[in-house]
C-alpha cells in the first residue's frame, strides 16, 4: 500500500461538512460535522465494527477553580488485508461546569462532545479534512494570544496533485454551468468507487459515454 494511499482518500471535506465557527473564544475556526468523520471512516474501511471501530480507554474530570472540563481518550482501529491496524490513539474535551454571564451551567453531554473531539484529534493522524488544517485558517491551538498580534505561518508539506490514471493530467476541480463545484478529493473517491482507479471528470464521462454506446 502507498504511505500517502489512506490520506489522500481522507484529506478532502466538502462544503457542506464545514461550519464556521461565529461566536465564542473560537469565533472564526472552522468546525467539521463529526457525523462526516463517521461517514468517510465507514466509505472507506466499511461499517463501524466490521471495517473500523474505536474503543473508549479513559473519561476523567479535571477543575480548575469554578470549572470542571470533561475528557476523552480513544483509539481508533481499521482493517485492511483482514487484519485490525491500530491503536490511532485521540484525546478530546469538553466543558462539563462552566461559569458563565447567568451563572453555573452544567453540560450533561459533556463526555459525548469529549468522545466526539477525540475521534476527530485521532482521525487528524489519519490525514482526515487535511485540507482544513492545511489551510491558512486558525486551529483552536493558536491564536490564543493578542488578536492583534501577527501569528506564526506554518509551511505545509509540499502536495503532490493527483493524476488522471487514463489520460495523465492533473486531477482538478471542475466548475459547471449552474455554479457548482465538484471537487477534485470528491472526484478521486466517486472515480475509484466505481472503476477502480483515479480518472479526471472527463475521462471518467467518456467512459460513461462509452458503456452507453455498448449496451
Amino acid at each position: 500500500m502507498n504511505n500517502m494511499e489512506i490520506w489522500e482518500k481522507l484529506m478532502s471535506t466538502p462544503g457542506e461538512a464545514q461550519k464556521p465557527i461565529e461566536a465564542g473564544r473560537l469565533k472564526g475556526f472552522t468546525d467539521i460535522n463529526p457525523v462526516y468523520r463517521f461517514k468517510r471512516l465507514t466509505e472507506v474501511f466499511g461499517p463501524c465494527g466490521i471495517g473500523w471501530k474505536y474503543t473508549v480507554d479513559k473519561l476523567w474530570l479535571e477543575t480548575h477553580d469554578t470549572e470542571t472540563k470533561a475528557f476523552a481518550q480513544i483509539s481508533i482501529y481499521y482493517k485492511q488485508d483482514e487484519q485490525w491496524i491500530g491503536p490511532v490513539p485521540g484525546i478530546g474535551g469538553s466543558s462539563f461546569v462552566s461559569k458563565e454571564r447567568n451563572g453555573i451551567y452544567v453540560n450533561d453531554e459533556c463526555y459525548k462532545m469529549a468522545l466526539s473531539d477525540a475521534i476527530g484529534t485521532a482521525c487528524k493522524a489519519l490525514g482526515m479534512s487535511a485540507d482544513i488544517y492545511y489551510s491558512k485558517d486558525r486551529t483552536k491551538y493558536s491564536g490564543h494570544g493578542d488578536p492583534g498580534q501577527p501569528q506564526p505561518v506554518v509551511k505545509a508539506p509540499s502536495y503532490t496533485p493527483q493524476k488522471c490514471e487514463v489520460c495523465g493530467n492533473e486531477i482538478a476541480d471542475v466548475k459547471f454551468k449552474s455554479g457548482k463545484i465538484q471537487k477534485a478529493g470528491d472526484i478521486i473517491r466517486y472515480t475509484e468507487q466505481q472503476t477502480g482507479k483515479r480518472l479526471c471528470y472527463y475521462c471518467y464521462k467518456k467512459l460513461n459515454m462509452e458503456a452507453q454506446k455498448s449496451c
